[in-house]
């Protein structure tokens, strides 16, 4: 017993003395990477925007609209670029979070805890479950559903009662042949949604998370804005695309290109754009007391076409679209930023 206690003492010195050395390093480039925050929060407060992957990023600036900010041009922290500017005298810090609902949440945390904010607007492409919708438009949501909290059943189970959503695969998946389809059942269960304005360790059972009101008021006003129908000067949409508020979305860790399962999120939460981030940043954003926008661009109605999925031909299109809503709409807010709740 003594010669392990002895070890494990040499072994927790060494590993000190490993982290000292180590850590020094580290905590220069840590202390360095504060004190420049600082500064820049010091010259806030901003709105946070949070797009998720590099065609969209490459829409966005491509606009030129965002004036990166002389002084703190930007900061990299947990791996991200957080950059530092304006847009039409807006102070804003932009991020790009990367795919999936882990990405998001992690990216809009560290925006909120360590820049001044006053608000969070997300923006992207999404696919399209809701067919009165066309390619190229924008959508801005007044609700998010996360739709891949599953319960996933066996044949026999029984899909709880408290879950506001049930997929019976059998319906949509019928087995050739003689057999039963054993795929079972899915029931959608509810967000644990977490807040400052609630109990400690005390979730809220919610089914949809709301962006925020008065932004989406601001947003109304530019309904009839006009967006861009040709991908480049020989190929165009039929249709001159359109902005749409007040909408409900979906987000799961799932790229959708299936006509049946789109068709039942629509038939089932009514939703309209189906993309993998949205619900984590707007309820990481109001957990946090923060007011949130989310706009999308639709590049493809999901699973309805043969072949390869349209994002690659109307992405762009799409996040083009959805770059120019973004930058029209932080013309509207006010100045200096209210955080309106």
């Amino acid at each position: 017993m003594a010669t392990s206690r002895s070890l494990n003492m040499r072994v927790a010195v060494l590993l000190i003395m490993v982290l000292s050395v180590c850590g020094s390093e580290f905590s220069r480039k840590k202390r360095k990477t504060l004190e420049e925050i600082k500064k820049i929060n010091g010259n806030g407060p901003y709105v946070g925007l949070i797009t998720v992957y590099a065609p969209e990023e490459t829409a966005f600036f491509a606009t030129g609209a965002f004036q990166s900010d002389p002084k703190h041009p930007f900061v990299d922290l947990a791996g991200r670029r957080f950059r530092v500017g304006k847009i039409h005298n807006k102070k804003v810090i932009y991020v790009r979070c990367g795919v999936g609902l882990v990405n998001a949440a992690a990216a809009t945390q560290n925006m909120v805890d360590m820049f001044e904010i006053s608000g969070i607007v997300h923006f992207g492409i999404a696919g399209n479950a809701n067919s009165s919708m066309s390619i190229g438009d924008v959508t801005i949501p007044t609700q998010f559903a996360d739709t891949g909290l599953w319960d996933w059943l066996n044949p026999n189970g029984t899909v709880d009662t408290s879950d506001f959503g049930k997929l019976d695969i059998g319906n949509f998946n019928v087995p050739r042949g003689e057999g039963e389809n054993l795929l079972g059942h899915v029931g959608y269960s509810t967000e644990q949604f977490y807040s400052e304005s609630g109990d400690p360790n005390t979730p809220e059972r919610v089914n949809w998370v709301n962006t925020t009101h008065q932004w989406l008021n601001l947003a109304a006003n530019l309904e009839g804005i006009r967006l861009e129908r040709c991908v480049n000067s020989s190929f165009c949409l039929s249709e001159q695309p359109k902005l749409v508020i007040g909408l409900r979305g979906a987000t799961a860790n799932t790229f959708i290109d299936n006509a049946a399962y789109r068709d039942f999120l629509f038939q089932t939460f009514h939703v309209s754009s189906l993309d993998m981030e949205s619900s984590a940043v707007v309820m990481t954003s109001l957990s946090n007391s923060f007011p949130v926008l989310v706009i999308r661009g639709l590049s493809d109605l999901a699973g309805e076409q043969k072949g390869d999925n349209h994002i690659q031909i109307f992405g762009p299109l799409a996040a083009s679209n959805t770059a120019r809503v973004v930058i029209e709409f932080l013309k509207t807010l006010p100045n200096p930023h209210y955080a309106l709740l």
